[in-house]
């Protein structure tokens, strides 16, 4: 699990090197792509014989993926790595508190709410606006992924149904991605970081995270999950010299807390941040 969080949050954090080359829609078109291929190749999808509706939701989920995909590679060119993973898990979390209704959910929301003041507030310093608006729409498109991933994995089994979605996503993102990156689409070695990226983001995490539920009962496996937002800031200490104050540090800590309050005892949904 920590092997996936690291590589999901290091994908992250060289998809954010790449925005100077190729702008946020560039990389999400790549990193889709690629992610597309690596995943096609290990589940191999039977896409002939499917039902209307089941390819309906197989679309539903890929505009829902690039929509999340898109906020947020936009909020991390505005805002560290760490912030913004951080607003973003509030998808998730309102997903765990909205199934469980339990009265001690209440305490997580209040929680995770002040923790997200805080971040508000700059976490001792500003931030930009806009990018804390954009993830916190990622975390909505988030929820939305969660949610529908829960009803194609009763139609799809395993991930035959997340390859064709990060296919159509990909086609979404095409026309933005060729305007973004440009010229710079010809580069190589750029092409190559971003297809790294769909594999650190994408194909690598499944896989880890498939092996992890193997083992884990699902609400250590979810209690871990939420660790994400301090191992993606973490990753933007390491990898891109974000330094964030003790403010930001405590904030990040206290969404961590009502993240894992909030899924102890519950089953495990669609983890992977696709």
């Amino acid at each position: 699990m920590l092997g996936a969080a690291c590589s999901v949050q290091g994908g992250a954090a060289v998809a954010k090197s790449l925005f100077p080359q190729l702008g946020p829609p560039g990389v999400v078109f790549l990193r889709l792509l690629f992610g597309a291929l690596a995943l096609w190749a290990i589940a191999r999808p039977q896409i002939r014989g499917r039902s209307r509706a089941d390819l309906q939701l197989v679309a539903v989920l890929g505009v829902v993926l690039v929509s999340m995909n898109l906020c947020f590679y936009e909020a991390i060119a505005r805002l560290p790595l760490g912030i913004a993973v951080t607003v973003e898990f509030l998808g998730p979390l309102a997903v765990a508190v909205l199934l469980s209704r339990r009265p001690v959910d209440l305490v997580w929301v209040a929680l995770a709410g002040s923790g997200v003041a805080l971040l508000a507030d700059g976490g001792g310093k500003s931030v930009h606006a806009t990018g804390i608006v954009l993830a916190a729409t990622a975390g909505l498109f988030w929820a939305l992924y969660i949610l529908l991933s829960v009803r194609v994995g009763r139609r799809w089994p395993g991930p035959t149904g997340l390859a064709p979605a990060m296919v159509v996503g990909g086609l979404l993102a095409l026309p933005w991605g060729i305007i973004s990156a440009g010229r710079h689409l010809g580069d190589a070695p750029l092409v190559g970081a971003a297809a790294g990226v769909g594999l650190l983001s994408s194909a690598l995490p499944w896989s880890l995270e498939l092996e992890a539920l193997r083992r884990l009962p699902p609400a250590v496996f979810s209690v871990v999950l939420s660790l994400e937002p301090a191992v993606a800031a973490l990753a933007g200490f390491v990898f891109l010299h974000e330094h964030l104050r003790s403010r930001a540090w405590i904030a990040i800590g206290m969404v961590v807390l009502a993240s894992a309050g909030a899924a102890r005892r519950r089953p495990t949904v669609a983890p992977v941040d696709a």
